[in-house]
């Protein structure tokens, strides 16, 4: 690839030319063609469009300063035109200091960079039989109608050569190169012409010379408008029938024209929208169990024995519970807790275990099952070897090319940017802050959690002074709820405002690391904010969950935060409802602010645009003028999209034991997220520069890894967080002999046995509460679910024979659960093979074809001038020996 790369590209290096010796861009005026995609003859297609604004009529740079940037760009455009491009420059309709220059790649140019690209073009069409699967009939009334965007037909294909060219499906020069296989290329030269050399390094590159501003934008245009079909009869309108058959609302329970979106916007759109068109479908099954499992808590939650023990006024009523905070909290009584106990019956119910369970055997059939469809998606769009055969070396990489190594392979010389130990050095340079950066999320949850322990005390002082005469409100809003949810937002404001400032850092380190390719480069990235952003979203959640309220201690020995905090209890209805208000909040909260980004901003941006261009003019403006006001698309893509549906899928499968309707939540809004993005793909932005794709990079591994750790976390939220293992102790062990006074196993008698008995007069100076004791009661009863011996005991206050019980019982769950799920997704994985044997043979058979028709013809070849050779050799050997004529 490098031996390649330096013959067609290096030569066009070198010293720039004198001024004299500049090629020049043509010159012509726009034909009042809106729809146009051609240069002013009508015959040379636009490949790619660069903007660039007049250096004569330029006002915020120095004379000096726009000299040089003009020099740069005269040399560029040169150099250019000696790589084989045609280059046409108009001025805009709209603003006269704007210049577009159109750029086309004539027939050779093609060629030449596509065999150097390794770029896959048709061969024949294929002949392998497509079989209709038993639900054909069904998908197809979701189907986009055949008639109105018309089936891909499907091609052996092979890398081009030019050598080769009879041999490969060409019927028309024109059309063999799609408009984005052209884009691609053209972007390719692009991106390694040279428009400067200073100190012997080469500077290259359309990206630094966007960065410099001597190039305001650079794409390849839409072919018409969404809102109508181009004027011109042989445009296919691609953008308007994406637009009516796919982004438009009405579309929404429409199965998504994958092949179409992969022709228009290339592959690693097409790969971006099937993965998320495949996870939307397998949430229905997933959404439709958790409905069950959540009707399931709500039919039964009347049945809840515990819950009606809490709600009634002569058991709960006559249960006083200690204060949750020192001195400023008060005692209270139990029955305050009736309203939230009655909403844990739903989410706390065997339904939960079912569906916890599922959820992790879910998670598997989902990676599994998208294995099987990314491999078929490789063949279909010919991505199958691309890392392989066909992926560059990434500009930024060349350009730092300045060691000289010996390859251990080839044992030849060849360039890399860095040294052994200068990697090592930008590895541990690059881990340090990593590292450093999930050090600040943590210190700032542990500031939350600093902000939850003290204004617990401010709210427990000041809401019962307050709403003392509103009972309704009181009965909701307690100290605990409103430090749950303020501390959320809080939480919430957080994660936003690290999320933008570690994004630039992010792409600061993978800019130091340096990558090879594209790929590395994402998947460096990728993994970079992944981990970031696990620590951000997730860390606060995971705190709710399994450490609030575990490490508390009681009344007469509570646990101290830095030594002057007391450590947080549970809400009194438990912390599942809380992680339940946590998951709500950041979720719902980050679906909102994502939208306002991503789809608000750019449609305000582009309403402003048009706004300020239709009061400047009402003349006819051409397409790659109106590409121009759309918004561009962003260096890094669609990364932030797949970051979004990764963070909501470990939200889906992390803690999903504790909310079942989440899966249904998720459907919804995907649903809504294809539509939005595809919406905002085809009306607000730029057309994107197509790009290869074999598979979602490190996405996957990460998919994967969430999957297991999801199994660990339900397990432990359903034996930590919940309180379904000690209610089943309880029914099973402890509400019978010997332990037990009921003649059967039963649920009454549960919440008496789980409350221990703490004496007021053992409390510490420190701890007492102001508050008067009423009545004349001498005992208040500990943190809710405590499992101690009560006061007067010989071992007071520890804990007691149930609590190990349920310690042991909780273990036992935990690794059984475990060793179930892990069984059956390790059997899930071995029975279904990443490849279906459909495709094994498509691919089998392409390969070949391949041989036969490429290497057989060149043996022809071989044999053909091997044969005239010998016929040769023969004569002279005949003429040597010949005897002389006498």
């Amino acid at each position: 690839l490098v031996l390649e790369l330096n013959q067609v590209i290096i030569p066009t290096y070198g010293t720039v030319p004198d001024q004299q010796n500049l090629h020049t861009p043509e010159w012509a005026d726009f034909d009042d063609k809106p729809d146009s995609l051609f240069f002013s003859d009508g015959q040379r297609r636009i490949d790619f469009v660069l903007v660039y604004e007049d250096e004569n009529k330029k006002m915020t740079h120095k004379r000096s300063d726009r000299k040089k940037q003009k020099r740069k760009r005269q040399v560029y455009e040169s150099n250019l035109i000696n790589n084989g491009l045609q280059l046409e420059a108009t001025r805009s309709v709209l603003d006269e200091k704007l210049i577009f220059v159109k750029v086309h790649a004539p027939w050779e140019v093609l060629c030449t960079y596509a065999e150097v690209m390794h770029i896959k073009l048709p061969l024949q069409p294929s002949d392998l039989k497509t079989r209709d699967s038993a639900f054909n009939w069904f998908s197809r009334l979701f189907r986009v109608d055949e008639n109105i965007i018309k089936p891909e037909q499907e091609f052996f294909t092979a890398p081009f050569q030019k050598e080769h060219l009879s041999n490969f499906y060409i019927q028309d020069k024109d059309t063999f190169f799609n408009p984005a296989t052209r884009s691609r290329i053209v972007h390719f030269i692009l991106s390694r012409v040279e428009y400067a050399t200073k100190n012997n390094v080469k500077k290259f590159g359309i990206n630094k010379l966007l960065d410099t501003g001597i190039y305001k934008a650079a794409f390849p245009l839409h072919d018409s408008s969404f809102r109508h079909p181009s004027t011109d009869p042989d445009c296919p309108s691609e953008r308007y029938l994406l637009y009516r058959e796919w982004a438009h609302p009405k579309n929404i329970f429409k199965l998504q024209p994958l092949d179409f979106i992969r022709k228009y916007y290339g592959e690693k759109i097409g790969i971006y929208f099937a993965w998320l068109g495949f996870y939307t479908n397998m949430l229905i099954v997933a959404a439709v169990v958790g409905v069950g499992c959540f009707l399931y808590g709500c039919l039964t939650k009347d049945n809840c024995t515990w819950s009606q023990e809490v709600c009634d006024p002569n058991i709960g009523g006559n249960i006083i519970m200690c204060p949750q905070c020192d001195k400023v909290c008060t005692y209270w009584n139990l029955t305050i807790t009736c309203e939230s106990s009655k909403k844990l019956c739903i989410f706390d119910s065997f339904g939960t275990l079912v569906f916890a369970v599922f959820m992790g055997i879910w998670v598997t059939l989902f990676l599994e099952f998208w294995k099987r469809r990314q491999a078929e998606l490789e063949y279909e769009w010919d991505t199958v070897e691309y890392l392989e055969q066909e992926e560059q070396v990434r500009p930024e990489y060349e350009a730092r090319c300045t060691h000289v190594v010996m390859n251990e392979i080839t044992q030849q010389e060849e360039h890399v940017p860095y040294t052994a130990c200068g990697k090592c050095l930008r590895m541990t340079f690059c881990t340090s802050a990593i590292f450093f950066w999930i050090l600040l999320i943590i210190a700032s949850v542990i500031g939350i959690i600093v902000y939850r322990l003290s204004v617990f005390l401010v709210f427990s002082a000041t809401l019962s002074q307050h709403i003392n005469g509103t009972e309704a409100i009181r009965k909701y809003l307690t100290p605990q709820t409103a430090t749950s949810v303020t501390a959320s937002l809080i939480s919430f404001i957080v994660i936003m405002v690290l999320n933008i400032i570690y994004e630039k850092v992010a792409i600061l380190i993978t800019d130091f690391e340096l990558p090879r390719t594209q790929t590395d480069y994402e998947n460096s990235l990728t993994t970079k904010m992944f981990l970031f952003q696990f620590v951000n979203y997730y860390s606060s959640c995971f705190y709710i969950a399994f450490f609030k309220g575990k490490f508390v201690g009681h009344p007469g020995n509570p646990v101290y935060w830095l030594g002057k905090y007391r450590n947080e209890e549970c809400d009194p209805g438990g912390c599942l409802l809380e992680l339940t208000t946590q998951l709500a909040i950041i979720v719902g909260g980050k679906a909102i602010w994502n939208n306002i980004q991503e789809v608000l901003l750019p449609w305000v941006k582009n309403l402003i645009g048009r706004y300020c261009a239709a009061a400047r003019s009402e003349k006819v403006v051409p397409r790659w003028e109106q590409d121009y006001h759309l918004q561009p698309i962003g260096k890094l893509g669609l990364f932030y999209e797949y970051l979004e549906m990764v963070i909501q899928f470990g939200f889906v499968t992390l803690f999903v034991a504790s909310f079942p309707l989440a899966p249904l939540l998720a459907l919804i809004n995907n649903m809504l997220e294809i539509r939005l993005d595809a919406w905002k793909l085809t009306t607000q932005f730029r057309r994107m520069v197509p790009q290869k794709a074999q598979d979602i990079g490190a996405w996957q591994p990460i998919m994967q890894g969430i999957a297991i750790l999801a199994v660990v976390t339900n397990a432990m939220i359903i034996a930590f967080t919940s309180d379904m293992i000690p209610r089943l102790v309880y029914y099973w062990s402890f509400s019978v002999p010997p332990y037990g006074s009921h003649s059967s196993h039963t649920m009454k008698g549960y919440i008496n046995s789980t409350l221990s008995v703490f004496n007021i007069s053992d409390f510490k100076n420190a701890s007492k509460p102001f508050s008067p004791w009423f009545g004349n009661q001498t005992t208040c009863r500990q943190v809710y679910r405590d499992l101690r011996y009560p006061a007067g005991h010989q071992h007071q206050y520890e804990h007691n024979i149930y609590y190990w019980h349920v310690i042991a019982a909780k273990l036992a769950f935990i690794i059984v659960m475990e060793h179930v799920i892990y069984f059956v997704n390790f059997i899930i994985s071995y029975v279904i093979p990443d490849v279906s044997q459909k495709t094994k043979s498509k691919v089998k058979r392409e390969k070949y074809l391949t041989q036969k028709l490429l290497h057989e013809n060149d043996l022809k070849v071989v044999k053909k001038n091997m044969g005239k050779i010998a016929d040769k050799i023969i004569k002279g050997v005949d003429s040597t020996f010949r005897p002389k004529a006498e």
